[in-house]
């Protein structure tokens, strides 16, 4: 697994690390699961997922997403640590980056509205190696604004350029590379509140009352 690379967070916000080690625990607690179980879902070594939780492990963009798509949960679920309300500014310089094969990841703002989650991310498509994706919940939102960046979703092929935006399921098998790198993009993902895969509510999310 790679190192979370160019530290950057202020004494007074918890690191990635620590943030991913309190939400995971919960999560798994949360949804009944032994490590054992978790790692059968996920397919990340149980010593892994142990390190994880004890906040000594480095979690990589891949690692990540594949715990969000075995506890069906928002990545910002696992991430979030911001206040809520008032003026919100997030400086470049105190946020970490989360690596994976091809994209660099900046957690940016997580917005609630609704039955609806929203992130906020700085992504940076490097060129080194395309960011290939099983499938998570949510739906998927790409702006590009500078470089080259093909995206391809469940076997479909498309090339953006500044200033184009793509959007499709996330639950889809889907991959980024870039054409003409670095790719530096916003990315938005959005939830709906319980959201499962299989697009169903989540078992954990309350039954709607009877009218």
């Amino acid at each position: 697994m790679d190192a979370l690379p160019n530290g950057g967070t202020t004494a007074t916000e918890p690191s990635i690390r620590d943030m991913l080690a309190v939400n995971l625990r919960a999560a798994r607690a949360a949804r009944g699961l032994s490590l054992s179980e978790l790692s059968r879902r996920s397919g990340i070594g149980k010593a892994t997922l142990s390190q994880l939780e004890a906040g000594t492990g480095n979690p990589t963009i891949e690692t990540v997403f594949s715990l969000s798509r075995a506890l069906e949960v928002a990545i910002s679920d696992l991430l979030d640590h911001r206040p809520r309300g008032g003026l919100t500014v997030v400086r470049a310089a105190d946020v970490e980056v989360l690596r994976g094969e091809g994209v660099d990841l900046r957690p940016l703002r997580r917005i609630e509205d609704g039955n609806s989650v929203f992130e906020v991310y700085d992504q940076v498509v490097r060129g080194d190696a395309p960011q290939r994706s099983q499938g998570h919940v949510g739906v998927e939102h790409t702006v590009v604004q500078t470089g080259g960046l093909r995206v391809e979703v469940a076997g479909r092929t498309v090339d953006l350029g500044p200033g184009d935006y793509v959007a499709f399921d996330a639950r889809e098998p889907h991959s980024y590379t870039a054409l003409a790198a670095p790719v530096h993009s916003v990315l938005l993902l959005q939830y709906r509140d319980g959201e499962r895969l299989d697009g169903r509510p989540h078992p954990l999310t309350p039954a709607a009352p009877e009218t």
